[in-house]
């Protein structure tokens, strides 16, 4: 990984990951896949933790190969889905209205799919609103840690990867942005700061820890509390 020189970078675009990001979600997905590992993996301790930030096709072609399990696996986790809930990690809606204000683009990534994003959209259908793109699994190749899906954000919202910054909260996230070689900020929702703090530039505890400033010539600068 190369981590970018800067540690108050300007930027043009924001991109973030959702669950564990934007979405408190992530101990919802601790309780289920932790149940799905003790079930089929008993051997893999940390099972739910090992795949977070991976997609759904990743994760059954690697632990669950067998069709007929698949299809099974699918259905449980589309009604888990269904009937979850959506909390906001604290200070994320405040913090995407103020990088917009400032005219900077935002964009979801998520290695979840579109089916998800559906459950998620009439949950929080104004929140959604305000970023310029949606990408999920099915709009990138590879699964994090390859940093195709943040490549591929950068395209569609017309900016190179050194005018990004990246939000994101999971080893196998973090490790995809530092290998797009974005300016990569760690959230500490899901895993310790220690333990993310060697795969970013920064950590921050949540959003209310992050603001963004102008610089002489007017362009975004991002600064936390953390540093």
């Amino acid at each position: 990984m190369i981590r970018p020189k800067s540690i108050n970078p300007q930027f043009r675009a924001a991109l973030f990951d959702l669950d564990g990001t934007l979405l408190d979600t992530e101990g919802q997905y601790s309780v289920f896949w932790g149940g799905i590992g003790r079930e089929y993996h008993p051997a893999i301790a940390d099972f739910a933790q090992r795949i977070k930030g991976t997609t759904m096709v990743n994760i059954l072609a690697t632990y669950f190969p067998d069709r007929d399990l698949q299809k099974s696996i699918i259905a449980r986790i589309e009604q888990f889905e269904k009937t979850m809930d959506f909390p906001l990690v604290a200070g994320a809606e405040k913090f995407v209205k103020s990088l917009k204000t400032k005219g900077v683009k935002c964009a979801v990534v998520t290695s979840s799919d579109k089916s998800k994003m559906a459950n998620v959209q009439r949950a929080l259908p104004q929140f959604l609103a305000l970023f310029d793109a949606i990408l999920t699994a099915e709009d990138f190749a590879a699964s994090k840690p390859d940093p195709d899906c943040y490549l591929r954000a950068a395209q569609r919202l017309n900016e190179s990867p050194a005018n990004c910054i990246v939000f994101e909260d999971a080893p196998n996230g973090l490790r995809a942005a530092m290998n797009a070689r974005m300016f990569t900020v760690g959230l500490a929702t899901g895993f310790p700061s220690a333990q993310i703090a060697p795969l970013c530039n920064v950590v921050i505890p949540d959003f209310r820890a992050a603001h963004i400033s102008v610089d002489c010539v007017g362009s975004p600068v991002f600064k936390s509390d953390a540093e």
